[in-house]
């Protein structure tokens, strides 16, 4: 079982246990951290699942889609560690993935 490390916008870090194969998002949000609204569900379809990778984390990690690349420019908070945590399966070759909850646009 993968572990996902999260930084709320507040600072605060915590340390979760996630389901192979669950998303980022799925597992932020079935963890308690209401900040990510994920409107669309992990359709790829809004912003509102907008994380920022740690540094050096995206080994492992699947390309950036055209469509996921389009829904970040339009956040006025995207950086290069930006990405839609909808769109990262959790796997064990990202397990202790660190990740933190970008700005609400």
């Amino acid at each position: 079982m993968p572990k996902l490390v999260v930084t709320n916008r507040e600072g605060e870090t915590s340390e979760i246990d996630v389901e192979d194969g669950l998303t980022v998002m799925e597992a932020i949000r079935d963890n308690g951290f209401d900040e990510l609204l994920a409107l669309c569900g992990g359709c790829c379809s809004c912003a509102t699942c907008h994380v920022y990778i740690d540094e050096g984390g995206s080994a492992g990690m699947p390309e950036m889609t055209e469509d996921e690349d389009d829904l970040l420019e339009s956040s006025d908070h995207r950086k290069d560690t930006s990405r839609l945590s909808c769109q990262i399966p959790l796997t064990g070759e990202l397990d202790g993935l660190k990740v933190t909850l970008a700005p609400e646009d």
